[in-house]
């Protein structure tokens, strides 16, 4: 229930739909109702049995007798109408008076659906765009355990798995009951005895059929477990699908994925199976508890013990098939719901993750004016320490660039700064200012950057340019394209800046894709540059209009350079050289040769070759 309760939530606020269904679907039912009860005494009529009896002064209410007081009050009327129009006519009446009634309950139903149909396109624009946010929001740790072809199950397949079953199930839910609540009622007004005797033996099908339900849950969370496994396996074949050719690796992941379609198969089989039984279940449940009524009234009528007309007979046992459709219906929503509480509750672990980067209660402004410090800063991404007690001053306006042996710890220290992880151990400040005590926002504000991947969508390189900078100009955006050395190959492409550019930027090269990167940076203008490896996968003629590009963008700028090809950042004003988690050398490119340590030997190791 609470996994049902929080997906309501996203159908708040409720009085956009609850008071106009409950009124629609109430008149609905009440038109439903009158519409079987006329059916009695049109039966009655037919076969002219002792029941018609002519009542000529309209009854007194009484509710002891709630069943003879109707029953007079209908042939009251009837009688009127006999005597002024005669039989025929008066069956014509009764049989408009079904028409009317099943029209106005159709239409009540009607109208009450269109609320409902309100409601489910709402709550899945809610649940998604929620789902959207929160998956922006989540820290960058999630995305390093999560695998992302999960994700994407969750956000396409039990997304569609929840409208399918829970959102779709809400008329049943919430209709049936009333329904159900209306049916008892009528019955016993009809017959006392037969409805008890009814409602003891609806529990016995009831508890059979829920165990069946319970199966259910089990059987789809299953299911979507290993359709995310799968969903993973297409995912990380097509992202890395030049290694599985490369290796001829293909039937080895065909066999793989074999075994898990294999697996989600035969899930899959399990949970339908024991949801086609449900229905042919219901239904023989139905019929032997229909056989004992039919006997037990049988005994009652034929021991003048709770005697029953033709028409009373046939319109007690309408509503009661009307009344076990219900159930019927209610049992296979309700089976509908255990299924979809699976997919509801791999949704709600997304939403319900805690995010473990926030913004403080009462944020405390950030200029930049100074330096930024990083005062013996530790870190662990579980148990592991990366970082151990490091301290650096990057002065304003100064290039630092950090080297080492891959797994030293550069890139975490760039990572700390953005606050795409916090710091275990110590503090990072930007002019005196722990940059936890600051907004977000106005710290990755402060930042652009820079990373080996160029990460692109599949827009236009005019999007792309302007990723993040959504009023920028079109001269604006020109003019960062040529301090990035891209506006002459964006020039000569079909359509210019307004070419897409596919996905993640599949139709340009590595130097072409790097250069809109720094293009993105230039139009944001940042104080601070955070550039992580930015040219060491490009060839040696890329790698020189790159770098031209970078030149340009760190001019008067703070800049976190991550270095592999040392001579790149010969000329930066500080060199770090990091070696498990520790910082063992600074000092400028000179410095470092003279002192012929870790960074020497790194430094002509890279000439050498």
């Amino acid at each position: 229930m609470k996994i049902l309760s929080q997906i309501l939530q996203f159908a708040r606020p409720f009085r956009r739909y609850w008071p106009k269904y409950l009124f629609f679907i109430l008149f609905g039912i009440i038109f439903s109702l009158s519409n079987v009860t006329l059916v009695a005494p049109l039966f009655d009529f037919i076969f002219q049995t002792d029941s018609v009896t002519r009542v000529t002064e309209l009854p007194a209410f009484d509710i002891g007798h709630l069943d003879a007081y109707l029953k007079a009050f209908y042939n009251y009327h009837v009688s009127r109408l006999n005597d002024a129009y005669g039989m025929l006519r008066t069956l014509l009446i009764i049989a408009v008076a079904i028409v009317i009634a099943s029209f106005l309950s159709n239409f009540f139903k009607y109208v009450a659906q269109r609320v409902l149909v309100r409601l489910r396109a709402d709550v899945m624009r809610n649940m998604r765009g929620a789902l959207f946010r929160k998956i922006t929001q989540l820290h960058i740790g999630y995305f390093n355990v999560a695998q992302k072809g999960n994700i994407l199950s969750i956000v396409s397949n039990d997304v569609n798995e929840i409208q399918n079953t829970i959102i779709n199930s809400f008329q049943v839910v919430f209709r049936e009951p009333l329904m159900i609540l209306f049916y008892v009622a009528t019955l016993f007004i009809y017959s006392f005895r037969l409805t008890l005797f009814t409602l003891v033996m609806l529990p016995i099908a009831g508890f059979l059929v829920s165990k069946l339900i319970r199966k259910l849950k089990k059987y789809a969370n299953r299911t979507q477990s290993i359709l995310g496994q799968i969903i993973v396996a297409f995912e990380e074949t097509i992202s890395g699908i030049r290694i599985v050719k490369a290796f001829n690796a293909q039937q080895q992941v065909t066999d793989s994925f074999d075994r898990q379609n294999h697996a989600y198969r035969n899930a899959l089989k399990q949970m339908f199976n024991r949801q086609a039984m449900a229905s042919p279940l219901s239904e023989f449940l139905g019929v032997s508890i229909v056989a004992l009524i039919v006997l037990y009234a049988g005994y009652l009528t034929l021991n003048d013990v709770s005697p029953l007309s033709v028409g009373t007979f046939v319109t007690y046992f309408a509503l009661y098939y009307f009344l076990l459709n219900s159930a019927k219906s209610l049992a296979n929503e309700i089976g509908n719901i255990n299924r979809g509480l699976a997919s509801a509750s791999r949704l709600l672990s997304i939403l319900n993750e805690p995010n473990a980067i926030e913004d403080p209660a009462n944020p405390k402004d950030l200029t930049f004016e100074h330096a930024i410090r990083y005062e013996d800063v530790s870190f662990s991404y579980q148990q592991e320490p990366v970082l151990k007690h490091v301290s650096l001053t990057i002065p304003k306006g100064a290039t630092v660039a950090l080297v080492g042996h891959s797994g030293a710890g550069k890139s975490t220290m760039a990572d700390l700064l953005p606050r795409f992880y916090d710091v275990t151990g110590g503090r990072i400040t930007i002019d005196g200012t722990d940059i936890r005590d600051c907004r977000l926002a106005d710290l990755t504000a402060l930042m652009g950057i820079v990373t080996q991947e160029a990460v692109l969508f599949n827009d236009t390189v005019r999007a792309n340019i302007a990723f993040g900078s959504p009023d920028a100009s079109d001269e604006d955006i020109r003019r960062a394209a040529v301090i990035a050395n891209a506006d002459e190959f964006i020039s000569q492409m079909e359509q210019g800046y307004d070419t897409c550019i596919g996905d993640r930027g599949g139709r340009l090269s590595g130097g072409q894709r790097q250069r809109l990167a720094i293009a993105r940076a230039v139009l944001k203008n940042p104080p601070i540059l955070i550039l992580d490896e930015a040219t060491s996968a490009l060839d040696t003629e890329s790698e020189r209009l790159v770098q031209e590009a970078l030149t340009s963008l760190m001019k008067d700028r703070t800049s976190v350079v991550i270095a592999h090809r040392l001579s790149t950042i010969v000329h930066a004003d500080l060199i770090c050289v990091m070696d498990d988690g520790r910082i063992v050398e600074q000092g400028t490119h000179e410095q470092l040769m003279a002192l012929n340590g870790a960074y020497a030997h790194l430094y002509n190791l890279q000439a050498l070759k």
